[in-house]
């Protein structure tokens, strides 16, 4: 597949005796957006997981511009150019805006993002900048997580449960940030409980059920029963 930027090969993880994922093939293309779909527990944080370094695998497992970075450091693989959005925004609560920002790009490689694209894609993170983090609203916390990652200039941002905890019009301003983001040339990896939210934004999913992909595609080319039937496996 032409300009593929990362893949997985037969990815297989899991958590010491517990195996998690089986087998999961998936590839971003460059600039792209996948949606990864799927009920509680089908394997999806995992896979983000083992993609990032957190969860181990075999090297050829996990592949960056067709280079094999599977079971390498969480840190290696961020300075690669894979970033990760996690679940729960993870700040660092008592420093500023400006402070957890500027850690995200200690060793960032060339690129576009920094401060100032930053604030312009979030203004109001802009007035709030010598705001602690724990001073700030659930979504201005995700939006100082995705400048964050973007502050590494990634080729891959993973986003994970982007939207979880947050208002309906919170969420709205969240996604209307991400095609600057996408314009920019990074690919993205979007898990989100949303799934409507989540096709109408991907030019690609994967759907995953019991750790394994259970369909995958465009969602053009698939009815929402098709959708629905691999999403809980009846």
């Amino acid at each position: 597949m032409a300009d593929v930027v990362l893949s997985t090969h037969g990815l297989q993880a899991g958590y010491g005796d517990f195996q998690a994922l089986f087998g999961v093939d998936l590839s971003v293309r460059r600039g792209e957006v996948l949606a990864l779909i799927g009920a509680n527990g089908a394997g999806k944080s995992t896979l983000l997981k083992a993609v990032t370094g957190l969860v181990g695998c075999r090297s050829d497992m996990v592949r960056l511009n067709g280079v094999e970075i599977g079971g390498q450091r969480p840190d290696k693989i961020a300075r690669g150019g894979i970033a990760l959005v996690p679940e729960g925004r993870r700040l660092f609560r008592s420093l500023t805006v400006e402070e957890n920002l500027v850690i995200g790009g200690e060793r960032a490689k060339p690129g576009k993002w920094s401060l100032e694209t930053v604030y312009r894609l979030f203004p109001i993170l802009a007035e709030r900048r010598k705001n602690p983090g724990m001073a700030l609203s659930g979504g201005q916390q995700q939006m100082v997580a995705i400048g964050r990652a973007l502050m590494a200039n990634p080729e891959v941002i993973l986003f994970d449960e982007i939207s979880l905890g947050l208002a309906p019009i919170v969420i709205k301003d969240i996604y209307s940030a991400l095609p600057a983001i996408v314009a920019s040339g990074v690919s993205a990896i979007l898990v989100e409980q949303d799934v409507s939210r989540a096709l109408s934004f991907a030019d690609r999913f994967a759907c995953m059920q019991e750790g394994k992909v259970s369909l995958a595609g465009e969602p053009s080319q698939f009815s929402r029963a098709e959708i629905t039937a691999a999403y809980f496996g009846t």
